[in-house]
């Protein structure tokens, strides 16, 4: 049979979407939904939404279900852009809705993941409760998933990662939005000096934190060098290449201390290291007029020698010296880091400038 019909009822939320309940037989669910796992294609497109499993999470479900008087109330919700009519609704939302199975499942689970997977390992066929969402669109799906999951405690870079697909999000979110895009930028992109190197949902084996790139983004676009880029009809490119020629920059001047490593042998590829760079970055766009990785690399000069990234001690204002390895990714020492670099970045700048203020010999000659 093609078609699977249900009992259902109507809520009435919204004027644009269709949310509907009933119960189905775990059978009969794995046949009208699935699970689309996130992931990124070769050239970085994201595809699919939910998390990778949790195999701890499923056996325990599993377990538990199998108990003789295991009950499971909190419904599955079911996403819908396709294949699902609904008739004979009457005056109190009650119907019937018809589901297309024919070319596979239509629907796209959006929460309950982990007990569905745990529902295929369980020999008796559990009743559940669905909770579908008629959506117009694979956009409109992707906004539903985000909105109803960013209230839970799943991991925040999953949701992260999905928000550039994602339009008509709230203030809070749609600001990490574009954070968010161009970090996959950097991860996937090969001439980026990250790429590779960012920790994602899709892409685990990275050292560097996603969130740690994104708050330098957010930072600059909030009352930096991108927000003015962000001014140019190009402002999105020159962002992206902005960043990337200034981690270059980074990677070129201390070299030792970025390849190889990572945030546990080297401060310079942690988040405390990452985002005071940020500051820096700031610095020498604004006073040193720096735009290409040429213009980083000799604002960066002045720290050889006075930087403890993988070892030693770090001099900070106040007699305040610390090992290395005690900076951690916490606010207060990622100011306190960035402060130190800013110092010697900026007393640098103004050595440059007065030398190049001061009259050349021959000058001085003529004058005489």
């Amino acid at each position: 049979m093609s078609i699977l019909r249900f009992s259902a009822i109507r809520a009435r939320q919204s004027e644009r979407h269709q949310v509907l309940s009933f119960a189905a037989r775990a059978s009969d669910v794995l046949r009208f939904a699935s699970i689309d796992r996130v992931a990124r294609d070769a050239q970085g497109v994201l595809t699919g939404f939910q998390r990778p499993q949790v195999a701890g999470h499923i056996r325990e479900i599993r377990d538990y279900l199998e108990t003789e008087d295991a009950i499971l109330p909190n419904p599955l919700v079911i996403a819908f852009t396709r294949n699902l009519t609904i008739e004979d609704m009457d005056e109190n939302g009650r119907c019937t809705i018809a589901i297309d199975v024919e070319g596979g499942p239509p629907g796209l689970v959006v929460d309950g993941q982990q007990r569905l997977s745990a529902l295929m390992q369980v020999e008796r066929d559990f009743e559940v409760f669905v909770s579908a969402v008629a959506c117009e669109d694979e956009a409109e799906l992707r906004r539903q998933f985000v909105l109803i999951n960013s209230t839970k405690p799943l991991p925040k870079s999953l949701i992260y990662e999905l928000l550039p697909q994602v339009e008509g999000l709230p203030h809070r979110l749609a600001e990490r939005s574009f954070a968010a895009e161009l970090t996959a930028a950097l991860n996937y992109d090969p001439w980026s000096p990250f790429r590779g190197l960012i920790h994602q949902h899709t892409n685990p084996v990275g050292i560097i934190r996603d969130t740690a790139i994104q708050r330098v983004i957010m930072n600059s676009v909030n009352d930096g060098a991108m927000r003015t880029l962000l001014r140019r009809a190009d402002g999105r490119d020159a962002c992206l290449v902005l960043i990337a020629d200034y981690y270059q920059a980074v990677r070129n001047v201390f070299a030792t201390d970025w390849k190889g490593h990572n945030p546990k042998t080297s401060r310079l590829v942690h988040g405390a290291g990452i985002m005071a760079l940020g500051y820096v970055m700031e610095v020498l766009f604004d006073l040193d007029d720096a735009r290409t990785r040429d213009d980083f690399e000799l604002g960066l000069e002045c720290l050889r020698g006075k930087t403890a990234w993988t070892s030693g001690e770090w001099a900070f204002a106040d007699g305040d010296r610390r090992n290395w390895r005690a900076v951690q990714n916490v606010n207060r020492d990622v100011v306190l880091l960035a402060q130190y670099l800013i110092d010697i970045v900026r007393a640098d700048i103004r050595a440059r400038r007065a030398e190049k203020a001061e009259p050349t010999p021959m000058l001085q000659t003529m004058e005489g």
